[in-house]
């Protein structure tokens, strides 16, 4: 008598929780808290760990001779931060400081580096996130060089709200004005202006905070 086949569908595999999974690192790893404002590590300081954002939002920034602030990016939870201390960089180009109250995960670097050997599940989530990451900043010059003030605001608002992400958060962290144009490479003066022409237009919302509406996204795919 033939043997019966099982239609039994095969279990996907559990999805690999990077967080849950940094968390149980017993060794070389803490976790620090910092408030709005505080300093998380300043450029020139000794580069020795990668950070992992649990919670708030944290703002990296590069100071020139001339003591002028560019601010490279904002990272939230889900983000890792400061990997260039796996590159071979002995000290930090950037600066890195709390836009919001933030819990930070700090993975040493020899931690950080064995984990990458020894754990293919974190190692493929980690490069994934590095490869999206460099997407990313190829997609911030091509707007940067392309796209006029207005298209490139929107588009720094949605990222932001993490737009297009399965649980994207419209509340934004409090973010000024300041950094906004620093981010977009305008005046406060700009940004302000078209922050009050999307309110008027229902893009977005002041209530308790600053919401990005899903709306928003016309405006960066208007020709």
């Amino acid at each position: 008598m033939a043997r019966r086949k099982s239609s039994a569908v095969p279990k996907a595999e559990p999805t690999f929780e990077v967080e849950a999974y940094l968390e149980a690192v017993n060794a070389g790893r803490r976790i620090a808290e910092y408030r709005r404002n505080e300093g998380v590590f300043s450029q020139g300081d000794p580069a020795d760990d990668v950070m992992y954002v649990q919670k708030g939002t944290v703002k990296l920034s590069v100071l020139s001779r001339t003591g002028k602030e560019a601010v490279v990016a904002l990272v939230g939870r889900g983000d890792f931060f400061g990997e260039g201390a796996l590159t071979g960089q002995s000290v930090r180009i950037m600066t890195a400081t709390a836009v919001a109250t933030s819990r930070v995960l700090i993975i040493a670097k020899d931690t950080m580096v064995r984990l990458l050997h020894e754990q293919p599940g974190f190692s493929d989530r980690f490069i994934s996130y590095m490869l999206s990451r460099n997407l990313r900043i190829e997609a911030d010059l091509v707007d940067q060089l392309f796209n006029s003030t207005e298209k490139r605001l929107a588009r720094t608002l949605l990222l932001l709200a993490r737009y297009g992400q399965a649980t994207p958060d419209r509340k934004m962290p409090k973010i000024s004005q300041e950094v906004l144009a620093e981010m977009v490479g305008t005046t406060r003066s700009r940004v302000n202006v078209f922050m009050n022409k999307f309110r008027k237009l229902g893009f977005i919302e002041y209530n308790g905070g600053l919401k990005v509406n899903g709306s928003l996204l016309s405006v960066v795919l208007h020709d």
